[in-house]
């Protein structure tokens, strides 16, 4: 009984996965705008950046490399 409900769970979830339609062209100017960003400080972006280049101490990504004390 409970193997049934599971799969008809299943198979109701992954009907919800066949009607995603892909962005129309006009609907992209939506996805540009500001407030749609994840990064909306860029103070707080250039801060998160350096300090992630700092401690990662590898190149790539953001193209910086550093020591890893944070000093640079």
């Amino acid at each position: 009984m409970c193997a049934k409900v599971l799969a008809l769970m299943a198979l109701l979830v992954l009907q919800a996965c066949s009607h995603i339609q892909p962005v129309a062209a006009w609907q992209k100017g939506n996805l540009a705008l500001p407030e749609m960003t994840f990064d909306d400080d860029p103070l707080e972006r250039g801060y998160k950046e350096h300090i992630y280049s700092s401690k990662e101490a590898s190149a790539g990504g953001s193209g910086v490399s550093g020591g890893g004390c944070g000093c640079n």
